[in-house]
């Protein structure tokens, strides 16, 4: 995805590939930020298995070993970008925005080092977002 994309465009993959559940909820969402003024982003959303390989290889020649990049890029067997469980948002603004409203919608952060990566957690309506977990690393789902 070169550009960020509003959460409305039908017709980008990385938006309308997301879990239907967590897109419905990401527009309502956006919706009622609108109306405070503020617009959502779509900066990643939905990816292949081939895009989110690329993705962790790029992260191991940068970080230098699989240990330092899972602490930012998921394997595409773990991540919640290739299933369309995740969506990362932007600008900062729609970030403070969710950070703020989010759980109303079961939107939430999962990773303090990725304010930009929410998921749809739908018990958070009822009962707040869960803890974060400090980055990927932690998060028993990315263990292979």
């Amino acid at each position: 995805m070169p550009d960020p994309v509003p959460v409305f465009d039908d017709g980008i993959p990385a938006v309308v590939n997301l879990d239907p559940a967590l897109l419905a909820a990401l527009r309502r969402a956006a919706t009622d930020a609108a109306a405070d003024g503020v617009e959502f982003f779509v900066n990643g959303g939905w990816r292949s298995p081939e895009y989110q390989e690329l993705l962790f290889n790029e992260a191991v020649s940068k970080y230098g070993s699989e240990m330092a990049a899972a602490r930012w890029v998921a394997t595409p067997d773990t991540s919640a970008h290739v299933s369309g469980n995740a969506v990362d948002i932007g600008p900062a603004e729609a970030r403070a925005w969710l950070s703020e409203h989010g759980a109303g919608y079961g939107l939430c952060q999962i990773y303090r080092n990725e304010p930009w990566h929410y998921e749809l957690r739908p018990e958070a309506v009822d009962h707040g977002c869960p803890p974060l977990y400090a980055d990927p690393s932690h998060d028993p789902r990315m263990r292979r």
